[in-house]
């Protein structure tokens, strides 16, 4: 099972001040150090963190594990793709507003948008992913849209407690199975954490599960002392 890794927040701590640190492109860097079997950037319409120039940075460095780049099904964003040409597209739906991605494709509302894009990415070579809800129809949806994979939104399931996260996790596994009777390669992702990943990467047939938040936001508690005690050392040294 591959673990991709996704650095948009460090983008977004940087943006937060329009410096130039963190550096997204360094964050990949030390994720692939780690064990990281893939980086992915979301390049968002309104560019709130990853910015263009990141992407080409990534791109030019990241190349013995995989980019996924997720973006929305939009003829901007696809003229990006086929330019900066990533390793898989994962597609994604959008809202302004959001804190983060709320959910799946709405599959039936934009299935002509998709299926262009997915049609067009496809034809230069580049594999898609289409992020969906853990429903059976979706599965069936995705292939007939031509998908190559699906990514299995596990925000319900990360986010419920009791009974009702048994029957969300039930859920999941019942669409892993579904997407492989219909061919598609099947990933998870969203929500995923050091606690609730365990039943997740139990589940034999994902091919990958693509975190972000938790591991950026760990990195901090892990890496702060180390930080703090190098910035001190300088400034003692410093000040004497």
């Amino acid at each position: 099972m591959l673990l991709g890794v996704n650095v948009d927040h460090v983008a977004t701590v940087r943006e937060a001040r329009k410096e130039a640190e963190p550096d997204p492109l360094r964050a990949a860097e030390l994720a692939i150090r780690g064990g990281a079997d893939g980086i992915t950037v979301h390049l968002r319409e309104d560019r709130r963190h990853i910015q263009d120039r990141d992407l080409i940075a990534i791109r030019r460095k990241v190349k013995k594990v995989e980019l996924n780049l997720e973006m929305a099904a939009t003829d901007e964003m696809v003229r990006i793709a086929l330019k900066i040409k990533p390793d898989m597209v994962t597609l994604v739906p959008e809202k302004r507003a959001e804190l983060t991605t709320e959910g799946g494709l709405d599959l039936r509302r934009g299935r002509i948008k998709l299926q262009k894009a997915v049609a067009a990415l496809r034809g230069k070579g580049i594999p898609v992913s289409l992020f969906i809800n853990p429903a059976l129809t979706d599965i069936k949806i995705s292939a007939a849209l031509g998908a190559d994979m699906v990514e299995i939104h596990t925000g319900l399931y990360a986010n419920a407690r009791g009974a009702q996260k048994t029957a969300e996790l039930h859920r999941v596994k019942k669409a892993v199975m579904r997407g492989h009777e219909n061919d598609l390669g099947v990933n998870a992702g969203h929500g995923l954490n050091y606690t609730n990943v365990k039943k997740i990467a139990a589940i034999k047939g994902i091919r990958g599960l693509y975190i972000g938040h938790s591991i950026i936001a760990h990195s901090l508690y892990i890496g702060i002392e180390k930080a703090v005690s190098t910035m001190k050392s300088i400034v003692e040294s410093s000040s004497r």
